[in-house]
């Protein structure tokens, strides 16, 4: 079953909430799923390690030299795959690449962002040369829902312009994201009196996830 994985260069572009939330969300309606943390971080890890009782499955134990059997591996057992990457253009994020039916690269609406994200679609690419194309998708994190600055606006105009595939659905600005990391849960499992907009992080969460599970499905019927 497919293999995801998430990859910016640049840190701080919420690779590894990309990741918590897509692959709670998907374990939440019914799906199997193993997330791998790559992030010498270790995030995942720290909030499986919590009170969660969400069936997602954490990896945290890999390298360069066995990433992509592993992802194949699980992908194998797994209906959903989902890697978390370090934020480097290392010989693991190239493996990584190579195994996956679709990256997704997070970016916030800022020009260093922008370029970084620029950096991982060229490492992208390269990889493609050598295999054949890898479907990717930029992901805008960290939004303002209703509200999107002049530069977020310049920077979407140009991507678009130049092709480059963008979620409709954003990883919106919310409370609840961060607190799954506090207090160790999916959202579903937090006290919506403890944790403010939380109704909003269920919506936007399953937004995204039915729009990566399309893409997954249009990828596949397109190969």
């Amino acid at each position: 079953m497919p293999v995801i994985v998430i990859s910016n260069p640049k840190g701080g572009t919420g690779k590894s909430t990309t990741s918590l939330v897509l692959a709670t969300t998907l374990a939440r309606h019914g799906a199997s799923v193993t997330a791998f943390d790559c992030d010498p971080n270790r995030h995942l890890v720290a909030w499986k390690d919590g009170p969660t009782q969400n069936k997602v499955e954490i990896v945290g134990h890999v390298d360069s030299s066995n990433i992509a059997r592993m992802l194949k591996a699980e992908a194998s057992r797994q209906q959903f795959v989902i890697a978390d990457l370090e934020g480097t253009a290392s010989l693991m994020v190239a493996s990584a690449i190579l195994a996956a039916d679709l990256v997704i690269i997070p970016t916030q609406g800022s020009a260093m962002d922008a370029s970084q994200a620029r950096r991982a679609i060229s490492f992208i690419d390269d990889q493609a040369a050598a295999v054949g194309p890898r479907p990717y998708r930029v992901l805008f994190t960290r939004t303002k829902p209703g509200f999107a600055t002049r530069d977020e606006r310049v920077i979407r105009e140009t991507m678009a312009g130049s092709g480059i595939p963008i979620f409709k659905t954003d990883l919106a600005e919310r409370a609840a994201y961060r607190s799954m990391f506090t207090f160790r849960q999916s959202l579903e499992e937090m006290d919506p009196a403890a944790v403010n907009g939380l109704d909003k992080a269920l919506e936007n969460a399953d937004a995204l996830a039915g729009e990566v599970v399309e893409n997954l499905r249009i990828n596949r019927q397109a190969a």
